[in-house]
């Protein structure tokens, strides 16, 4: 009997420490990933973010953290981030690490639930234009009617998502009077519901959401993204586009294949690279300035302009179609042709003269008989000779002089034919001739 609940004993209390084994292994299975939401929001970003959903969802994850630092950017890059969001499984958390204004703090919004470090702000979302303008009626309205449905989505009240970014929604008790958007501190936004808590580290978040013994995993953008993420943002695309087209334009100038034509090259693949990355551009794009670039360089052999009109509309489509929105590479290529089209000007004026490509399709030297350059036999050595008309001057004819036939004008009166003429003049191949009357 006693052996009996002896062994009794012992399985109940390996029982119980399966049990704790087993409960144990489950909270040890359980994933968290961390992906930091970090600097300019733009269209890198957004697929950047797109493979770190996906990679969480395959690893089985339960949690996305978004570690927020951002003063935002790009309105269309975040509303597909948005979608993103609210489209996924998992159950997705802004840690706002500092700042997330602007298109960050939409981005915050579309997550389910939001934690802020002591001193971290999140708001100030008004939409501007590239050159740090109000944008137009019909932009503010569609992200007025966006932020407002961020906030509902997530259960919170509309009114301080639209304060942050409308400037006329008045909520002085927070810092937003008549003029001012609404910016929140960790404090006000625990307040008024925008965060579910305020966490000093990842750590405490951790903690604060039960998964301090889950199996946390840092997701970093890679190295291709990262250049994807600079190249697309909308202030550096312009400035590629500018350093190609000049740097093309240059090489057109200097002899060989030099530092213009690489840097030009150069910035005009980074440009395709990134939004290749990024997911904007296909390899049919590439294919499409190739064979565009390609046409142009055709022209310089081929005449009728055909070649250089396809090609120049291939190079142009192709940019286009390497972009989401029309209207900032619209602008981007405005600047771009501006500042080249100024820059060749510069050229011409300082340095025409020592310029390759002027000097094939321009006459620069001048044919002056100080040059050595002789077009006619000058006849000088007939001025005071005489002679006689062999046929009538009307003011031109042919004259006679010792026994040479020479093509002749008059001073501008008819002289007959045979008429005695003396030489007046020679410029060249012109003979001017004057008729001799009797009494000379």
């Amino acid at each position: 009997m006693v052996v009996n609940r002896v062994i009794s004993v012992i399985l109940i209390l390996l029982i119980f420490l399966s049990l704790f084994a087993t409960t144990d292994t489950f909270a040890q299975d359980e994933i968290v990933y961390v992906v930091p939401i970090e600097e300019t929001v733009e269209k890198g970003l957004y697929a950047f973010l797109e493979r770190a959903v996906t990679t969480a969802e395959e690893a089985g994850a339960t949690t996305i953290i978004f570690e927020v630092n951002t003063p935002g950017g790009a309105v269309d890059a975040a509303g597909e981030i948005g979608r993103l969001l609210t489209t996924t499984e998992l159950k997705t958390v802004s840690f706002v690490n500092k700042q997330a204004l602007s298109a960050g703090a939409y981005i915050s919004l579309n997550t389910d639930e939001i934690y802020m470090v002591p001193g971290a702000t999140m708001g100030s979302a008004a939409i501007i234009d590239q050159q740090g303008n109000t944008a137009g009626k019909k932009a503010e309205s569609y992200w007025f009617a966006a932020m407002r449905s961020a906030a509902n989505e997530s259960g919170r009240d509309p009114q301080y998502a639209l304060a942050m970014a409308d400037e006329n929604v008045n909520l002085p008790e927070y810092g937003a009077g008549k003029g001012e958007l609404l910016t929140l501190t960790a404090e006000q936004a625990l307040e008024v519901g925008y965060s579910e808590g305020t966490v000093r580290n990842l750590d405490q978040l951790l903690a604060q959401l039960g998964l301090e013994n889950a199996e946390v995993r840092n997701l970093e953008a890679t190295f291709a993204e990262k250049i994807a993420r600079f190249i697309t943002n909308p202030y550096v695309v312009p400035i590629l586009l500018t350093i190609g087209s000049l740097g093309l334009v240059l090489e057109l100038y200097s002899p060989g294949f030099g530092i213009p034509g690489f840097m030009g090259m150069s910035a005009l693949l980074l440009f395709f690279y990134g939004h290749l990355v990024a997911g904007l551009a296909g390899y049919e794009t590439i294919i499409l300035f190739v064979v565009g670039i390609g046409l142009i360089l055709l022209e310089f052999f081929l005449p009728g302009g055909i070649a250089g009109g396809i090609g120049i509309a291939a190079v142009i489509g192709s940019l286009f179609l390497a972009t989401d929105n029309a209207l900032h590479m619209g602008i981007s290529l405005l600047i771009a042709l501006s500042v080249t089209v100024i820059a060749s000007i510069l050229m011409v004026k300082v340095f025409g003269k020592k310029m390759r490509l002027f000097k094939k399709i321009i006459l620069t030297d001048s044919t002056s008989t100080e040059g050595g350059y002789i077009s006619n036999k000058s006849r000088t050595e007939l001025v005071g000779v005489e002679g006689y008309t062999l046929t009538a001057l009307r003011p031109s004819g042919t004259i006679v002089i010792e026994d040479e036939r020479i093509d002749a004008v008059s001073e501008g009166a008819y002289i007959q034919k045979s008429a005695r003429v003396r030489v007046v003049k020679a410029e060249g191949s012109r003979v001017v001739v004057r008729e001799l009357t009797e009494d000379k």
